[in-house]
């Protein structure tokens, strides 16, 4: 894609944000408290210790986090991460939560050594459930629907902060869900702790999703409401964005008529770690049908979902001369032996193209934030200024997923592609920082700040 194209669908995005923040937070809350309140884990939070689960993909993670009473930039913290069994993704919501619940239980326990005071105790716990959620109150939300290859239809509905309580209550375990938060919330909130000048949040993982700080007066839901901030965080669940300007091709249709949601999450089939590999192996299964470029076609090359990303990641960043990870790859997960060398290049080339592709929307829906905020030069989407009239401000957006984070190539293209949309000039204010474990400490943090304050019920608009 060229930097016109490019810019094109930075564009296209930045113009649906508003409709997408109006119709997100139509569904989610209207809040009177000031975001510095919902991140002040500044200097006035209790000390203690506080737990977080954060369960966004095919993996969940529980954290433990310890707090000094003030503001640190080394946050003490033990994290376990913990894969969710294939069965569970399209089992019962009782099945699932308690699952998780008995992972947590184990967690808790060596706190304490195992004693039984240990489980006695009250605990307060921030939940980061990444899924779309219509949000009832700062620790309760609904289930809207499942994404990422969940598929479970007696949680849709439901309030899954009660869900995972009931299944903490059925495990012996003392806990309160004190904040329910998506894990783009709980990556700004950390990145909001550490770096004040931090405006948005990006999550390129299992599943791909992004928030921003915007002003209230700005969102067209929220005309006529007045809060002590002037600003509101905006989930923008821009995995289900969908334009006819973006790229898509056979193969993404195909993915998505195929998927456990077809007509879903259009945006995050395009580029987040769930899907891409199973992109590149059905690209390679058309060229193996009509080129025979290994003889017969072999049957797990049509098993879908076969290759993840990590396996791509692999391949593509193979700098053996002979290619031996692809190699390996291809003989062990695939069963195909005996791969020549020229197929193998190819192999690479196709990894590095579905790569680009992703690497280069994300950037440009990063971009379409940063200009609906005004902080891509332009002095926002209606600004009507020139870039030559606008002072630029260091904006920092915090990014976390192990497709970023793990993925070089993937980083690269992306970083290299908002250069090219913003320019040198203005990308150099731009700062794209990673936080570890985000989501989930996030979590904690907001966790610890409602537990030591009281907090309003969030009403619906």
């Amino acid at each position: 894609m060229g930097k016109v194209a490019a810019a094109g669908v930075a564009a296209t995005v930045a113009a649906t944000a508003c409709a997408v923040a109006a119709v997100v937070v139509g569904r989610r809350v209207r809040s009177r408290r000031k975001w510095r309140r919902v991140v002040a884990v500044l200097a006035e939070l209790e000390e203690g210790t506080y737990y977080a689960l954060d369960l966004g993909g095919t993996n969940f993670r529980v954290l433990r986090v310890q707090l000094g009473g003030q503001r640190s930039s080394n946050l003490e913290r033990d994290v376990e991460r913990q894969p969710i069994p294939q069965h569970l993704l399209s089992s019962t919501s009782e099945n699932l939560f308690d699952f998780i619940a008995s992972s947590l239980k184990e967690f808790v326990e060596r706190e304490g050594g195992g004693s039984e005071n240990s489980l006695n105790r009250r605990r307060e716990l921030g939940f980061t459930f990444s899924f779309p959620v219509k949000q009832t109150s700062v620790s309760s939300g609904i289930l809207i629907k499942w994404t990422k290859g969940f598929c479970i239809e007696d949680t849709v509905g439901r309030e899954v902060n009660e869900c995972l309580e009931q299944a903490m209550t059925r495990k012996g375990l003392n806990m309160r869900v004190a904040a329910l938060v998506n894990d783009t919330v709980g990556t700004l909130a950390l990145g909001h702790y550490h770096d004040p000048d931090t405006v948005a949040a990006v999550i390129i993982g299992t599943g791909t999703n992004a928030c921003y700080l915007e002003r209230t007066d700005a969102i067209i839901k929220c005309q006529g409401l007045l809060t002590t901030s002037g600003g509101m965080v905006v989930n923008m669940e821009w995995g289900n964005f969908w334009s006819s300007h973006l790229p898509r091709t056979s193969y993404d249709i195909e993915l998505d008529a195929d998927s456990p949601n077809p007509n879903d999450q259009g945006f995050e089939k395009m580029i987040s770690g769930m899907y891409l590999g199973d992109i590149v192996r059905r690209v390679i299964l058309r060229m193996s049908h009509e080129s025979d470029i290994f003889g017969t076609v072999p049957s797990k090359l049509s098993m879908p979902f076969i290759l993840s990303s990590q396996f791509i990641a692999a391949m593509h960043e193979d700098d053996s001369h002979e290619l031996t990870e692809v190699t390996r790859i291809f003989r062990d997960i695939l069963e195909i032996p005996d791969v020549p060398l020229k197929v193998r290049k190819l192999i690479v080339k196709v990894c590095d193209v579905v790569t680009h592709r992703a690497a280069r929307l994300a950037a440009a829906g990063i971009v379409g934030i940063l200009k609906k905020i005004g902080r891509d030069g332009s002095g926002g989407i209606t600004g009507g200024r020139s870039r030559s009239d606008v002072k630029m401000r260091r904006t920092v957006v915090a990014i976390e997923g192990g497709l970023y984070t793990s993925y070089t190539m993937f980083r690269e293209y992306l970083n290299e592609a908002l250069i090219e949309i913003l320019g040198e000039d203005i990308a150099r204010y731009v700062i794209l920082k990673e936080t570890e474990d985000g989501s989930g400490i996030g979590a904690a943090l907001l966790a610890a700040s409602h537990s030591s304050n009281s907090v309003d019920s969030v009403q619906l608009l």
